[in-house]
């Protein structure tokens, strides 16, 4: 019996997951979550000494693997400097741009096990009190958190446990609308291991077999750039990394398709392998888009990189206004899926 491609199933999935603050160096709690899901599934799984997580099916041909994967950490800042004022100055994680955060709700992971919320301002927002808050440089050095505690001082901050390199998370503010599309911040990547998560419990629950013995693999290090570097298993032919395919200006690519990517700033990725899912999608009527992306690196282009001798494909649903206010459709969800599932019956390119 084929699989069901539910759409609201999948979307309710990722908003799960975006719910759980993972910014690269604090994903255990997003790892836990997702073993348990795995286990709830009937599959075994493994931890890196990364913290990364593994999950095996068995398919019909053991002797030529393939690696899927999808990263669970997102953007995210530290704790850089605890001002005399009782505010904090940020150091980001990954790549998000300051102008992007300013007004963001986030939450700070103290060291002693709390969790405080704050907003992230310019230090000179008040227009009644600073006359150039509007032309100001958005940076370090002017954008703080201000903490909803009753703290005045360093000492007052400190004594709450926050410290500096304490993790700050920012706010997802999730939304999935009634015409299908799913809004929040940290959908790259967790619409791709929302969508993993959903091809596992349906070949599971309906005991399909893939064509090859498949290792899935959730990262969490992407977004500094080495997630998905090692732990790869020598049998593995093919790998392919399921993450954001980036929209704007000069991009063939939408948010109601599957992206199928031909080149990032690594370089081509395999044309042979990018031909076969193209094929997969053309076969089985996929809305899909081939495109370039020129600021973009994967865990599959990092892999390369490593020195794995493996086949290397990249796609993923297509996402508006990447690493800041970001945004998608469940047609792009659904077509994603189907490209996955297809490709997992499929005979290696």
């Amino acid at each position: 019996m084929p699989i069901t491609f539910n759409g609201n199933r999948m979307l309710q999935l990722i908003n799960e997951l975006v719910a759980i603050p993972s910014p690269t160096g604090y994903t255990e709690d997003i790892i836990s979550h997702i073993e348990k899901m795995l286990h709830e599934m009937g599959l075994e799984t493994a931890r890196t000494r990364k913290g990364a997580l593994l999950t095996t099916l068995r398919g019909k041909n053991n002797d030529e693997h393939r690696l899927l994967t999808a990263h669970v950490d997102t953007l995210g800042a530290m704790v850089k400097e605890i001002k005399s004022n009782g505010r904090l100055k940020l150091s980001l994680i990954g790549g998000s741009k300051w102008p992007h955060l300013e007004g963001e709700y986030c939450q700070i992971m103290a060291g002693n096990g709390e969790i405080y919320t704050g907003t992230i301002l310019m230090h000179q927002t008040a227009v009644h009190v600073y006359k150039d808050s509007a032309t100001l440089e958005r940076n370090q050095d002017n954008m703080e958190v201000r903490l909803d505690e009753k703290v005045k001082s360093a000492d007052d901050v400190r004594k709450l446990g926050i410290g500096v390199g304490d993790f700050v998370a920012f706010d997802p503010r999730i939304q999935i609308t009634p015409s299908g599309f799913i809004k929040a911040r940290h959908l790259d990547d967790k619409a791709g291991v929302g969508i993993l998560l959903y091809i596992l419990r349906e070949m599971q629950e309906h005991e399909i077999v893939p064509a090859h013995t498949t290792h899935i693999l959730i990262s969490n290090y992407e977004e500094i750039g080495y997630g998905g570097n090692s732990n790869i298993p020598p049998q593995v032919a093919e790998y392919v990394a399921v993450d954001m395919g980036a929209l704007g200006d000069g991009q063939t690519g939408d948010e109601y398709s599957v992206s199928i990517c031909a080149q990032d700033s690594s370089g081509p990725y395999n044309y042979r392998l990018r031909r076969h899912l193209e094929q997969i999608a053309q076969k089985n009527g996929i809305a899909y888009k081939v495109d370039i992306y020129p600021y973009y690196g994967s865990d599959a282009s990092a892999a390369l990189r490593a020195g794995h001798d493996v086949v290397h494909g990249l796609i993923g649903p297509g996402i508006d206004a990447s690493h800041a206010f970001e945004r998608t459709h469940v047609d792009s969800v659904i077509n994603t899926a189907q490209l996955i599932y297809h490709y997992l019956l499929s005979d290696l390119a």
